[in-house]
């Protein structure tokens, strides 16, 4: 669905979801999977550089510019592979998940597969599927990625956005 434009309830859903499970960190860090992130767990800057740890700190300002250029970037690519209209609630659960994983995961996943074909309480179980991450070349299950799935989870099956500032009050 290419022509579907971002509906600012599902990006600020999504912004919403991300800055709790990443928390803000001025500085640059490796996350659990080893990757060097910062703000609320940006992996570049605007200009396409990789974040690296010898950078100097960022204002939470800088990470939410950050932050909105990366969701938006992953609603540019995510639309044109859904086949339906997803709520937003399904779509800020499908960016957060994106954000965390890569648009090309998650556009191989039986995830999406189920999404496309209708099986949205399908769709919405695969979330639990990816709470691991590689850890010294091992994938391991992660307490926190099992939270953060469950939120997804819940907002995803959610009729609308609205419910997500009940979840997070």
């Amino acid at each position: 669905m290419s022509g579907m434009s971002a509906p600012e309830a599902m990006l600020s859903g999504a912004a919403t979801l991300i800055r709790s499970a990443e928390g803000f960190r001025a500085c640059p860090y490796r996350d659990a999977g080893g990757r060097v992130t910062i703000g609320w767990g940006s992996t570049h800057y605007r200009d396409g550089r990789a974040v690296a740890l010898g950078d100097p700190p960022i204002s939470e300002a800088a990470a939410e510019v950050l932050l909105e250029a990366a969701i938006t970037e992953m609603w540019v690519s995510l639309a044109p592979r859904l086949e339906r209209a997803p709520t937003d609630g399904q779509a800020a659960a499908l960016l957060s998940l994106a954000y965390n994983i890569g648009a090309t995961a998650l556009a191989a996943s039986s995830l999406l597969a189920k999404f496309n074909r209708g099986d949205i309480v399908g769709a919405a179980n695969e979330f639990l599927r990816f709470d691991k991450a590689r850890i010294g070349g091992v994938l391991r299950a992660l307490p926190g990625l099992a939270a953060r799935r469950r939120r997804e989870r819940g907002l995803f099956l959610t009729p609308d956005a609205l419910s997500l500032r009940k979840e997070n009050s």
